[in-house]
């Protein structure tokens, strides 16, 4: 079945030898996209775990009302670093770099358009990292205005604040330059055959991800530099005393930080679509519907970043309107959602580890898209405005649904990418420790947030104390559900039992070519004929170009 979207151009015994992806490869510069996506996804699970700890130790610190752990300027630089590693150094490069690894295979491309800038945008991730956890050493500390860094608080600890404004600039170059070469390889390296509507969901979840970088990206980048000229220059763009106005910050850091969640979302969107119709073995529903409803997600995503200020005196025709841009988001997403359930609905679900992950983040993206329509409600925003509610809205995305098909996409291409197959009862325990920590920790800050306590506070009043033990309870079980997926990961890497070229029997062109792909993916470049997604469909397919029902004829769809 694996090649059954393709005419010619199945990988060749006498190709390119495949080799696996060494400690060899990852520690030196390569321009092959495989590479360089490995290099991308290790560093920045290095990431995860330091932004992790960092989380574990705020909610240790929540563990009771009082100030017993750290002083209130360390409590304040963890929670502003947490959430700037877990976004700008986590979820947004690591599915740059998964696509870094799978969109060339995916569309039949020999590699990534510009394969030396490609290898630029990840090389520039590491030192900013590093420069970034490394203001723990300056003598004030690091930022500690959140990642938001809104002034006139982010003019508090100016060398702390210089820093992170250095180090997420370049992120945001690196960035910009992913997604020229995403756009640009999508657009242009597409295999014969390979129609827009031909490309898998997941290649245009990556397009509409990476436009919205293009678009909005730059946005940040300005309001940074202006920032940063407040800082050290001496300039007033965005200090109130001096007639500066740091609305003007709020609406220019937004206007990129809110599409950042969709950055971040659609990627994972993309890996749900692939997951679940190789594991309940039926076509993907709605597939052409799903594929547009990426763009509208993209498209409207840029109209709603007001929402985030309607506490900001911000005029009530503004509010409206972004009140009906934000709801009007809740369409092309429920369309997602409506396509996921019917696919899985009467297939024959294989519950494997890939699977569990997907289905858990989609179902908890449920209540999260139910709790962001009620926060698109200018009357209801502006009672839970600064809460845990918002907090717990927050992760409901992005570790409850993003990180989730994250693990998801880990587990199903993991064979692909390495040639081995990992533990399947290591990984089952990995997603339930994650699935039950994951709603231990966020759920109770909804109803912390309903009942009044404020977020970024390290002290609280004694009657929150019960749900705030229950979600420190849950961010601990959090820390120990990474240990399984640690050990399983090393282990199978070093001793796993080899894996097929398709061990899930899944359709697209990066399972058609050997596990690992040679250098080149594919011996010949690939003529492509039908659809995605054609499980349970016997396809006939030979040397010459195929139709849907196994005769000679053209590649017109």
């Amino acid at each position: 079945m694996n090649n059954s979207l393709i005419g010619r151009g199945s990988n060749d015994p006498e190709s390119a030898q495949a080799e696996a992806i060494t400690w060899r490869h990852i520690l030196r510069f390569s321009t092959d996209h495989k590479v360089i996506g490995v290099q991308y996804m290790i560093t920045t699970f290095i990431f995860f775990l330091i932004g992790g700890l960092m989380a574990m130790f705020v909610r240790a610190e929540l563990m009771t009302p009082e100030l017993n752990l750290v002083d209130r300027p360390l409590y304040n630089a963890l929670f502003t670093l947490h959430g700037t590693v877990m976004i700008f150094l986590w979820i947004i490069p690591f599915n740059a770099g998964l696509s870094n690894y799978l969109v060339p295979l995916m569309i039949g491309a020999r590699d990534m358009a510009f394969p030396l800038l490609n290898a630029i945008s990840f090389w520039i991730i590491p030192p900013a990292g590093l420069l970034l956890i490394s203001s723990f050493l300056l003598p004030n500390g690091p930022a500690q205005a959140g990642w938001w860094s809104y002034p006139p608080v982010s003019f508090q600890a100016p060398s702390g604040q210089l820093v992170w404004i250095i180090s997420v600039m370049l992120l945001g170059i690196s960035s910009i330059m992913g997604a020229v070469n995403f756009i640009t390889t999508i657009v242009w390296l597409r295999a014969p055959g390979m129609t827009f509507f031909r490309m898998p969901v997941f290649v245009w979840s990556v397009l509409s991800a990476q436009l919205l970088q293009l678009i909005n990206l730059p946005s940040l980048t300005g309001a940074l530099i202006l920032l940063m000229f407040d800082l050290a220059f001496g300039t007033s763009v965005f200090k109130p005393s001096e007639g500066g106005d740091p609305i003007i910050y709020q609406h220019l850091f937004w206007f990129y930080s809110h599409p950042a969640v969709y950055v971040m979302a659609l990627p994972a969107f993309g890996i749900i679509a692939e997951v679940l119709p190789a594991f309940s073995r039926n076509p993907l529903f709605g597939y052409r519907s799903l594929a547009i409803a990426s763009l509208g997600i993209a498209m409207v995503s840029i109209f709603v970043w007001a929402h985030h200020m309607f506490a900001s005196a911000t005029p009530e025709w503004m509010r409206i309107l972004f009140v009906i841009t934000s709801m009007l988001v809740a369409v092309p997403t429920g369309v997602k959602v409506f396509g996921w359930t019917a696919t899985i609905w009467r297939g024959k679900l294989h519950l494997d580890t890939p699977m569990l992950f997907a289905m858990g983040g989609a179902a908890m993206f449920i209540f999260a898209g139910i709790t962001g329509v009620m926060l698109a409600s200018n009357a209801f925003d502006l009672h839970v405005n600064n809460t845990y509610f918002v907090v717990g809205h927050f992760h409901y995305i992005v570790f409850n649904t993003i990180t989730m098909a994250i693990f998801a996409a880990v587990y199903f291409w993991f064979p692909k990418i390495t040639g081995r197959m990992y533990a399947e009862g290591w990984g089952k325990l990995h997603f339930w420790l994650t699935f039950i920590g994951a709603n231990l920790t966020f759920f109770p800050m909804h109803p912390l947030g309903l009942q009044g306590m404020v977020r970024r506070i390290a002290s609280y009043p004694p009657e929150y104390q019960g749900w705030n033990i229950l979600a420190s309870l849950g961010a601990f079980l959090l820390g120990v559900s990474t240990l399984p997926f640690i050990a399983n990961m090393i282990g199978s890497v070093l001793d796993g039992p080899r894996a097929t070229d398709n061990p899930w029997e899944a359709t697209g062109l990066e399972w058609t070519t050997s596990s690992p792909p040679p250098r080149e993916n594919f011996a010949e470049i690939p003529q492509v004929i039908f659809p995605p997604y054609n499980y349970g469909n016997p396809i006939a397919y030979g040397e010459g170009t195929v139709t849907q029902s196994g005769e000679e004829g053209s590649n017109d769809e």
